[in-house]
């Protein structure tokens, strides 16, 4: 039976009892179908992973009752970043999804010259709200108990400024380039990797990341679609480098 989880913005300590509202109701009930007396494990990204017990259960509210800490292996040891430039609706969605289930600690989105989607700053705040609850619901499916790291989307350009120390193998995803990902040294401190949206990038843009110093490579002959591309890239480096 697969194991039931629950992601809550709440502190986690033994012997809390948790009084969550009408999200929770609909999940742990009409998509988990538990009721009053069953276990859940409840993960909050910093207090680790706990069994709990399904206490009251009302229309609108429930209560689980924390018990004991449970060992929690799935988290991996490759840091990537995925620099993602920002795709329509599903795609994004389903970028952010694997990219969590894959075991990516950072998801920056980036406003490119080729992207069809165009937020200001009260629209960006609602796609990256939306971004953390998909990367929440891929964690408690996943079995992670970090969901990753999502950044306001900003302008590509604006991001090639920001620091990045830490980050020693950079690469963005190119057709045609010279040199696969598979040729690509084992990171040391992490991987920060650079797809490209529906309409790729600009030759503006891979000249910029030619400038930050990130090197160009390619996944093979085909040319992918903006969320195969990112997908296949994180499992590649996982598959190389990490955990799979």
């Amino acid at each position: 039976m697969p194991l039931k989880r629950l992601y809550v913005a709440k502190k986690l300590a033994a012997g809390a009892e948790l009084r969550l509202g009408n999200e929770a109701v609909r999940y742990l009930g009409r998509v988990l179908r538990l009721r009053t007396g069953d276990t859940v494990h409840v993960f909050n990204g910093d207090d680790g992973e706990w069994s709990a017990t399904i206490g009251r259960f009302g229309k609108d509210r429930v209560t689980l009752l924390l018990h004991d800490t449970v060992e929690n292996t799935a988290e991996p040891e490759l840091k990537i970043q995925l620099v993602q430039g920002i795709s329509r609706g599903e795609r994004m969605d389903f970028v952010v999804q694997k990219a969590t289930e894959l075991g990516v600690a950072h998801i920056t989105p980036v406003l490119t010259d080729y992207g069809v989607v165009k937020l200001d700053g009260k629209r960006a705040e609602k796609r990256r709200t939306h971004w953390e609850g998909v990367a929440a619901s891929a964690c408690e499916q996943s079995g992670r108990l970090r969901p990753p790291l999502i950044d306001m989307p900003l302008p590509l350009n604006d991001w090639f400024g920001t620091d990045r120390a830490g980050t020693t193998t950079d690469v963005i995803l190119r057709t045609g380039a010279g040199k696969p990902l598979t040729n690509t040294e084992k990171p040391e401190a992490g991987l920060c990797l650079l797809v490209g949206p529906e309409g790729g990038f600009s030759e503006r843009e891979y000249d910029d990341a030619g400038f930050a110093g990130f090197d160009a490579v390619t996944l093979g002959p085909r040319v992918l679609r903006t969320e195969t591309a990112a997908v296949a890239a994180i499992a590649i480096a996982q598959a190389l480098w990490g955990d799979l």
